[in-house]
């Protein structure tokens, strides 16, 4: 009865507290594209904890009270012990969203994914073939169209991610309309360029702020985003790119960046400020850098939804409410009308 209690009351007391309980989890360093939009320090040989290890550092996390983890890279996919990992990290108690390029999803990755407790978030943001090399640094196009294909079945909730620049912002539509057509929700974010360690600069993919807010515009007057958070988080980002303010995101707040070395920094983009493998996470969180998380949070919408999601949550409990988890393909589900 009292690891039950335990269990209920310890996210409960972060919330009230200011304290993480959800992270972002980059379990591999290790990546096969180039994205123009990625600044991330990745392919460096660094050091990945061992199965072991993330086990041990995730169920001391789990006992301060995280409970959900997005698990991205690099590519996820390309470290080979990733189910087990998967695996060991359901069995703690995590609520578990695996991030990736989708060009590793083949039909029988899937198949030992699907018995795990997994939403899975593929990026996607174009279909032509030619723009997809320049955007991600690679032609890789058909792979990721065979693994969303083999998806189709895939029992639990499925996302598509989509990044606005000023190369793909005429695709944009395409995608939206390309993700509901075959059940998954379109999460569409802006690209950020130059913001502390995420987002480099990319001239072919900048935009003027007042294009890509029509862009934006036009997927919400569609009503093909489903309502709740992803319609809000698409009138956040044109509420940014009018120069309006936002809330402050929860990076090192209620979420907290965790690298495969188990470096902790309050999200992708900040300093590290101490590791999991020789410090507590309570200790860690104490040294973040808040002036530093308040002027990244001012400047940037940020296509981390993880440093926006618990806050917008809490602030807006009848949009979480309204929020689905599952949808089912658009060309036989007409009923979403949109809301503004």
């Amino acid at each position: 009865m009292i690891p039950l209690i335990h269990d209920t009351a310890q996210p409960f007391l972060n919330l009230l507290r200011g304290r993480p309980i959800l992270a972002i989890f980059e379990v591999t360093l290790r990546c096969n594209s180039a994205c123009g939009y990625c600044d991330l320090p990745l392919n460096q040989g660094r050091y990945e904890m061992s199965r072991q290890e993330i086990r041990r550092v995730f169920n001391d996390l789990y006992h301060d009270g995280l409970r959900f983890l997005l698990i991205q890279g690099g590519e996820p996919l390309l470290r080979k012990d990733l189910p087990k990992i998967l695996h060991d990290l359901a069995e703690i108690g995590f609520g578990l969203t695996l991030i990736t390029n989708g060009t590793k999803l083949t039909s029988d990755r899937i198949s030992r994914l699907a018995d795990l407790p997994l939403n899975i978030s593929v990026s996607l943001d174009t279909l032509d073939r030619n723009l997809y090399k320049q955007i991600r640094g690679a032609d890789q196009l058909g792979l990721v169209l065979h693994g969303i294909d083999a998806l189709a079945d895939y029992p639990h909730p499925k996302y598509l991610t989509c990044i606005v620049s000023e190369a793909n912002r005429d695709h944009v539509m395409d995608v939206v309309r390309f993700a509901r057509d075959r059940g998954f929700i379109p999460v569409i974010g802006a690209y950020h360029w130059d913001i502390d360690r995420y987002g480099k600069i990319d001239l072919t993919l900048q935009y003027q702020k007042s294009t890509a807010v029509s862009v934006f515009q036009s997927i919400l007057d569609s009503g093909l985003v489903p309502r709740g958070y992803y319609r809000q988080y698409l009138r956040d980002n044109i509420t940014w790119l009018n120069g309006g303010s936002l809330n402050r995101c929860d990076a090192g707040r209620y979420s907290i960046a965790i690298d495969a070395s188990g470096n902790v920094a309050p999200c992708l983009a900040l300093t590290h400020h101490g590791n999991l493998l020789r410090s507590s996470l309570d200790k860690i969180v104490n040294h973040f850098d808040q002036q530093a998380i308040k002027e990244c949070s001012n400047q940037s919408s940020c296509n981390m939804l993880c440093s926006r999601v618990i806050g917008s949550t809490l602030r807006q409990p009848i949009n979480a409410l309204l929020t689905p988890t599952m949808i089912e393909p658009f060309l036989r589900n007409h009923t979403d009308a949109p809301t503004h």
